[in-house]
């Protein structure tokens, strides 16, 4: 028995609970000896079914008592102090003191209990001290204590708690309550070990993980993958090659799940960029072979339908579009591949978009990604006959400023910003794929990711965290988290099942309170997950 619970039977003996009196025949049970209001049992195989519903004190030592099972207490609701001690059982159920309103001590000190149900105090409304001291508990279920506002003294010493994530709700919970609470020491983790709980920091545990599960499957493959919001509305549009098509999906509020909204004909089609200016909706449909088109809604009743040729003599192999703002104006920028061809800065002016600066002739340039860094806008370049080519806008047109060092044989590339910086994550189909930090005058390397067959390396925040999934044509696809303490990907998951065949662009939406990963693939249908926030200290 622990000293807390000694003590107590000691004082309730001393208010007279001790004074003999023989109850009534077969109220005190075999192996037990009764008092007016007390009952002491030892080494009884089972709990006694046959005390005085008036008893107000009930000691239970070495039972035989293998758990405790809901409403084990029924029999005896004036109970005002319970104690359990050396016994066997190793289990508490949900309810277990169920009809105990009025139980103000509660002692299961001493036991083999290494798990306790999240609802097992329920009910306890006069409880002021309770005592799970010198047990085989590991954690305790968050919300245990919920409802007992009375808590004066808490005893949880002598258990080997794992002081991970199980243990942070205790954490935050003990300087909330009115109450004396004795927590003891971790017996694990090794680094924790020994360590007084009370001298954790609740601030120090990472306990939230994401997860992407799949949700939903969009049948032909894909190159590219955008969204954007018209009308209110979160769309997304999809670059299908083989379908000859720029797919645009919706939300179906309905059947809650994504349905095709609108398509415009755009055979050997690479990217499908969309602008939304107020009421019109363009799409620049990049294209291999027929030329590039841009498209427009001019109102929201209306059908898409194509508007103009873009650069006919320019764009022989577009490979990539972005979309960027200049001097107050949107532009395209279209990646060029041929040897011909020319990487082309496209303006607006008046009812369309036409050229205004070739860039990069004789490159084949196989990406365009659009940045600011240090307040001005800038354009890099990735090609496949030199290292990635950063430009600034200067003049009313872009200048070559730098090349990245160490940087060979890069496909694409992606920023995105954290904690004030600018990041580079740098996609290498042979080699490794690289992040990349700007320091004020050069992109300098962080670290490295091994990325066999690697063609998209895509930063993306959702919610919270900021992700980079690192596709590849032979491997899972992988998914990394940036640790801000660190200013390291961490991995997180691979993406499937089903497995991304061929990954080539992600893109994220949130919409109906839910967030959703579109993964656009090559040689298999588009996979949409779900984003799934997991609180590990549950």
């Amino acid at each position: 028995m622990g000293q807390t619970g000694l003590l107590l039977l000691l004082l309730l003996a001393g208010l007279g609970l001790g004074v003999a009196w023989r109850p009534p025949k077969g109220k005190c049970p075999p192996r037990c000896s009764c008092s007016k209001d007390s009952a002491l049992c030892e080494g009884s195989p089972d709990l006694p079914e046959s005390f005085s519903p008036t008893l107000l004190s009930l000691s239970l030592v070495r039972t035989g008592v293998t758990q405790l099972k809901a409403g084990s207490f029924l029999r005896v609701p004036s109970l005002h102090l319970l104690l359990f001690t050396s016994s066997s059982f190793s289990v508490i159920e949900d309810d277990a003191f169920a009809g105990l309103s009025h139980l103000q001590y509660l002692f299961i000190e001493d036991n083999e209990i290494g798990s306790i149900s999240k609802n097992a105090l329920r009910g306890l409304r006069s409880l002021t001290h309770l005592s799970l001291a010198n047990n085989h508990l590991e954690a305790l279920p968050r919300f245990l204590f919920r409802g007992l506002e009375t808590l004066t003294h808490v005893d949880l010493r002598g258990n080997p708690f794992q002081c991970d994530c199980r243990v942070l709700w205790l954490l935050q919970w003990m300087p909330t309550v009115n109450a004396s609470v004795g927590t003891g020491a971790c017996a694990g983790p090794a680094a924790l070990a020994h360590m007084q709980l009370r001298h954790l920091d609740p601030k120090t545990f990472k306990c939230r993980a994401i997860e992407l599960s799949w949700f939903q499957t969009v049948g032909e493959s894909a190159l590219g993958v955008e969204t954007f919001s018209y009308q209110g509305e979160p769309h997304i549009i999809l670059a299908q090659p083989f379908a000859g098509r720029c797919l645009i999906l919706s939300w179906d509020y309905s059947l809650q799940r994504f349905r095709t909204q609108d398509e415009l004909s755009a055979p050997s089609v690479v990217s499908c960029k969309p602008l939304v200016l107020g009421q019109r909706l363009f799409v620049l449909a990049a294209r291999l072979w027929g030329g590039s088109q841009l498209w427009a809604r001019p109102g929201p009743d209306l059908r898409l339908a194509p508007m103009q040729a873009l650069a006919p003599r320019r764009l022989l192999r577009p490979n990539d579009a972005e979309l960027l703002w200049l001097e107050g104006q949107p532009c395209f920028v279209v990646a060029d591949a041929s040897k011909a061809g020319s990487t082309t800065l496209l303006c607006r002016d008046g009812p369309g978009f036409y050229p205004r600066q070739s860039l990069h002739a004789w490159h084949r340039d196989t990406d365009a990604e659009a940045l600011e860094l240090d307040g001005r806008p800038h354009l890099l370049l990735a090609s496949a006959s030199q290292r990635p080519v950063l430009f600034h806008w200067s003049g009313g047109r872009f200048e070559r400023r730098t090349d990245i060092p160490e940087a060979e044989d890069v496909y694409a590339t992606r920023h995105f910003q954290a904690g004030g910086d600018v990041f580079l994550c740098l996609t290498r189909y042979i080699g490794d794929s690289m992040v990349m930090r700007w320091d004020g005058s050069m992109f300098r390397l962080l670290h490295q990711l091994p990325s066999r067959g690697a063609h998209v390396f895509q930063p993306l925040l959702i919610a919270r965290d900021q992700l980079a999934i690192l596709g590849s044509d032979f491997a899972f696809s992988q998914v990394f988290r940036l640790d801000p303490d660190k200013w390291l990907l961490e991995p997180v998951q691979e993406l499937g099942p089903p497995a991304l065949v061929a990954p080539r662009a992600f893109a994220h939406v949130t919409l109906a309170g839910k967030r959703f990963l579109f993964a656009a693939c090559f040689k298999g249908p588009t996979q949409i997950y779900q984003h799934h926030e997991l609180d590990l200290s549950a």
